[in-house]
C-alpha cells in the first residue's frame, strides 16, 4: 500500500515538473518572439515606430499577410537578390531609405511586365503621365517603365518629392499609392498629419498598401524567427 502511494506521488511530481518546464519554455519562446518583433519593428528607417507601435491589430495583420505571401516571398528571395540589391543602391544614392525597395514587391512582386487595370506598368506600377513627368519614355515604341533600373530611379525621385511634401514616410507611401490629393483630403478631415489618425479617410487599398509594405520589410529584414513564425505577439500591447 505504501509502495503504491509512493509511486503515485512520484508520478504526480514528475508530471508537475514536466508541465512546469514546458510552460517555462513556452513563455521563454514567446518572450524571444516578442523581443524580436520589437527590434524588427523599430529597426526600419521608413516608419517611425512610435507612430504605429500602439496600433492594435497591426502586428496581427502583418502576421497574416506574411503567412499568405510566404511562397511568393521565398521565391523572390531566391530569384531576385540582384534586383533588390540594385534598388537599395539606387535609393541610397538619392539619400533615401533602402527599405523603400520593398515597395516594388508590394506593387508588382518585382515583375517588370506587370500591368494594372488602370494602366500602371512595370515593377513600380507607374502611370504613363507620372512616368513621363519623371523623365521616362512612354510611347508606342518604348516603355521605360519596364526598364527596372530606370524605373527605380524614377520611383526614387517621386518618393523623394512626396516625402519633401508630406515630411512623413507613411504619408509619402500612401500618396504614392493613391496620389497626393486624397492624402491632403484625409489630413483635412482628420485634422492631423499622423498617419494612424487619418488613415480611416484614405481608400481601403491605400490603407492596406502601407501595412503590406511594413509586413514585407519585416519578412525580408526582420529577425529570422520573427519573419517566418511571427504570431502577432505584440498585437495585445
Amino acid at each position: 500500500m505504501l509502495r503504491s502511494q509512493w509511486l503515485k506521488l512520484v508520478m504526480v511530481l514528475n508530471l508537475f515538473f514536466f508541465f512546469s518546464a514546458s510552460a517555462r519554455n513556452s513563455m521563454q519562446k514567446r518572450s524571444v518572439v516578442e523581443e524580436a518583433a520589437t527590434r524588427s519593428l523599430g529597426s526600419f528607417d521608413v516608419f517611425e515606430p512610435k507612430s504605429y507601435s500602439h496600433h492594435y491589430g497591426l502586428q496581427l495583420y502583418i502576421s497574416k499577410y506574411n503567412k499568405m505571401q510566404k511562397e511568393v516571398f521565398q521565391l523572390i528571395k531566391k530569384r531576385d537578390k540582384a534586383k533588390l540589391k540594385m534598388m537599395g543602391k539606387v535609393f541610397r544614392s538619392y539619400k533615401l531609405p533602402a527599405e523603400l525597395k520593398y515597395m516594388a514587391i508590394v506593387e508588382s512582386e518585382l515583375k517588370s511586365t506587370a500591368t494594372s487595370k488602370v494602366g500602371a506598368v512595370g515593377v513600380w506600377q507607374l502611370m504613363p503621365s507620372t512616368a513621363m513627368q519623371l523623365g521616362l519614355r512612354v510611347d508606342s515604341i518604348v516603355d521605360e517603365r519596364q526598364n527596372i533600373q530606370k524605373s527605380t530611379k524614377a520611383a526614387a525621385l517621386y518618393l523623394r518629392d512626396l516625402h519633401r511634401t508630406f515630411k512623413d514616410w507613411s504619408l509619402a507611401v500612401a500618396a504614392y499609392n493613391c496620389g497626393p490629393g486624397p492624402v491632403y483630403k484625409a489630413i483635412k478631415k482628420a485634422g492631423s498629419r499622423n498617419y494612424w489618425d487619418l488613415q480611416q479617410y484614405l481608400p481601403k487599398e491605400t490603407r492596406h498598401h502601407v501595412k503590406k509594405l511594413m509586413a514585407t520589410q519585416i519578412y525580408f529584414e526582420g529577425e529570422s524567427q520573427l519573419a517566418g513564425n511571427y504570431d502577432g505577439a505584440l498585437a495585445r500591447k
